[in-house]
């Protein structure tokens, strides 16, 4: 019993710090709560300027409203450029960004960000994961960073 509360405790601390609820909409009246897609904003926190916005499916109803319910893997995302472009270090070629679990303890939601430095642009990609087995769906973006601005990179 010791063990599932602390793995419990584990995947809540793993819920993203940055993750900035924008808006939703419900999908599916229930009355325990409604299913919902909603729109969260993450800003890159080694990249000054860019904001991810991330739409997903969250599940309702009263495993929903406890955290016990397994979200569906779809996700969309849309990186812009929000302000001048600025970097606090040099950049991994390719890194995960942000983390959301989608369910108590076995799926979780990532954003990675890759370097793309022929065109001296950032690409994020979104995509969900299981212990057992991940999803193949995903969505990508990409920011262009201005040709006077170079991407640091280790």
């Amino acid at each position: 019993m010791m063990v599932c509360g602390a793995a419990v405790a584990c995947a809540m601390a793993a819920a993203p710090a940055g993750a900035e609820e924008i808006g939703s909409v419900s999908t599916n009246f229930r009355v325990t709560g409604s299913d919902k897609v909603v729109i969260e904003a993450y800003d890159d926190p080694q990249v000054q300027g860019v904001t991810c916005y991330v739409s997903r499916a969250r599940t309702g109803g009263i495993k929903g409203s406890l955290g016990m319910a397994e979200d569906p893997p779809e996700a969309s995302i849309a990186c812009r450029q929000v302000g001048p472009i600025s970097f606090k270090g040099p950049l991994r070629a390719q890194e995960d960004v942000f983390s959301e679990r989608m369910s108590v303890l076995f799926k979780t939601l990532h954003v990675v960000r890759a370097v793309d430095r022929k065109r001296n642009t950032l690409v994020y990609l979104t995509y969900s994961d299981r212990i057992v087995s991940g999803s193949p769906q995903n969505a990508v973006t990409a920011v262009p960073v201005p040709a006077e601005t170079a991407i640091p990179v280790k």
